[in-house]
């Protein structure tokens, strides 16, 4: 049986013990572990690992004695409650046997997990429980989680008071990050909010967001997209000696003023293209005032100014590439003038 969507996330939450097996695939390696972490904790609850009720096999070993599997399903727990059994890596090459053994489950037997990375249309592995009357198969694709996926992982977290615009942004979190960052973002927010009870706001998001080179890199763009013409050369000089490329700043800086040319053409005007452009935090109100002082038309012009030093940043010109760089910053914030 397949599952997508809402239904998958619920029964990752809530996976149904009378099933004898899950298989969760996908070609995110992260995405696929903290799924697989939270159906385990789910059948066999938190401590069920400690209490020795979950058995881990590796495709390797299975392939070697396909006897392993039927016998970590069936044999019973040294101590009592629910069992699970946790197959990694399985390949279309333990189709038979994982077919064999869900055919010989019943109840009182450990629930099977299987994880697998990417599988195609044609899988054997994948048909067997898509098409199986009782085994669940689910795929975890580079999709941007639902808004339902995220607010499981906010109340997971323990976060139930949010501000409409902070929930804005941790919604573009969640589609800016890797799935294991974002839990751990998540995390970190409600150490924060402990005991708190004023609802999370934009501005507390923004700080406990991640923190990377980038920060300066945005002060860069913000100065050259403000005007801030004699900003701009100790900014570059700094971003240079941290080793920060030309190439780096450019894409960063088309980004930007692509996200501010769909904010400005949005016909809703700038306030309403902002959720379009994925801006968020304490700059959004600074990008959504440059979108409206910019105006589509010159946004046009300083995107095509950005696509020009790309393409001569990646050429074979032997121009030094952060003087190349900061003299388009310049011409852009004497654009806005």
């Amino acid at each position: 049986m397949i599952l997508r969507g809402t239904e998958a996330t619920r029964y990752f939450g809530k996976p149904d013990p009378a099933r004898p097996g899950l298989l969760i695939y996908g070609a995110d390696a992260m995405r696929v572990a903290l799924k697989r972490a939270e159906v385990i904790a789910a059948l066999i609850g938190p401590q069920g690992e400690a209490d020795m009720r979950l058995t881990r096999l590796a495709g390797g070993d299975l392939r070697r004695d396909p006897s392993l599997l039927r016998d970590a399903l069936t044999s019973p727990g040294f101590f009592p409650g629910p069992r699970a059994v946790w197959l990694e890596e399985a390949t279309d090459g333990l189709t038979d046997t994982v077919a064999a053994a869900l055919k010989d489950w019943r109840a009182g037997d450990g629930n099977l997990v299987v994880t697998a990375g990417n599988l195609t249309g044609k899988s054997t592995l994948k048909t067997l429980f898509d098409k199986h009357p009782a085994a669940v198969g689910i795929g975890l694709f580079d999709d941007p989680p639902s808004r339902d996926e995220i607010e499981a992982e906010l109340k997971r977290a323990g976060l139930s008071l949010i501000d409409p615009a902070a929930m804005a942004d941790l919604t573009t979190l969640a589609r800016s990050l890797d799935p294991g960052d974002f839990r751990q973002t998540l995390t970190r927010v409600s150490l924060y909010k402990h005991n708190d009870p004023a609802p999370l706001t934009s501005a507390e998001v923004a700080i406990l967001a991640p923190a990377t080179i980038e920060a300066d890199v945005d002060d860069l763009i913000h100065a050259t997209a403000d005007g801030r013409v004699a900003d701009l050369g100790p900014m570059m000089r700094r971003l240079e000696g941290q080793g920060t490329s030309a190439v780096s700043i450019c894409i960063a800086a088309l980004r930007h003023f692509r996200s501010l040319h769909i904010a400005a053409s949005d016909p809703g005007g700038p306030a309403a293209g902002m959720n379009k452009a994925r801006l968020f935090g304490p700059r959004r109100d600074a990008a959504q005032r440059q979108a409206s002082q910019w105006g589509m038309r010159l946004l046009e012009q300083a995107t095509a100014l950005l696509v020009e030093t790309d393409l001569t940043l990646r050429s074979a010109s032997r121009a030094p590439t952060h003087a190349v760089m900061e003299r388009a910053l310049i011409r852009l914030a004497m654009m806005k003038r």
